[in-house]
């Protein structure tokens, strides 16, 4: 899912992929939110910080129902907008020793990743997090992809999409939806965040598994009938 658990306000300069991909070579994109990464517990404990730190009620627990969009769109809720850059800026310090360790796995994320990688594919994880914290997470949960893009929301996505040549997009969030179908990628939803099987659907996505305990017996045949 997209993101709002740390987003900047001024994206660092993305390094390009460092070998392009083979125009036949399979690329699964992976959002990370609610997709590959339960961040809810973290997500809340970090606002809960936040809020003690600066005596500014914040509703952690509606907080993490609307995970996906961008963080300065979160603290825009419960601070004034002069106020948002710093916050934002304090949130990101503070995620680290708050929001990495109760973070779990979703499931069947490990199983995903392995499981493009195993067809001899690339699994790339594009999320609108801040990306230092995204890899922090990938790390200390052992899930292993080839590359990480962060900073991107939405359609925004389809810029790294495109850069490695993912023909494929698995995200939780209508905002995944679009940003596959922005990279002219197949969009394949799973309903583990905020939105419904019914909101993807009519967002436009092409295959809306249960979860990603799916994703690797649709991928081995989604690879059949291509080849």
């Amino acid at each position: 899912m997209a993101d709002m658990a740390s987003q900047q306000n001024t994206p660092a300069p993305r390094s390009a992929p460092q070998s392009a991909p083979h125009p036949a070579q399979l690329t699964v994109g992976f959002d990370l939110d609610m997709t590959l990464i339960d961040s809810r517990p973290g997500i809340r404990a970090a606002y809960e910080a936040l809020s003690a730190e600066t005596g500014t009620f914040i509703d952690a627990d509606l907080a993490v129902t609307r995970l996906g969009p961008p963080l300065d769109q979160e603290l825009a809720h419960w601070f004034p907008e002069e106020r948002i850059p710093e916050m934002a800026d304090r949130y990101r310090e503070i995620y680290p020793t708050h929001a990495i360790a109760p973070t779990l796995a979703m499931p069947g994320a490990r199983e995903a990743v392995a499981a493009v990688q195993a067809q001899g594919g690339r699994a790339i994880v594009v999320t609108a997090k801040h990306e230092p914290n995204a890899k922090l997470h990938l790390d200390h949960l052992g899930i292993a992809p080839d590359a990480v893009i962060g900073w991107l929301w939405a359609e925004a996505k389809a810029e790294a999409l495109r850069e490695h040549g993912a023909t494929v997009y698995v995200g939780d969030h209508t905002g995944d939806v679009r940003g596959a179908r922005t990279a002219g990628a197949l969009s394949v939803a799973v309903p583990t965040g905020p939105c419904a099987p019914d909101e993807l659907h009519a967002e436009g996505a092409d295959i809306v598994l249960g979860d990603l305990t799916d994703f690797p017996e649709w991928l081995a045949s989604y690879r059949a009938e291509r080849t």
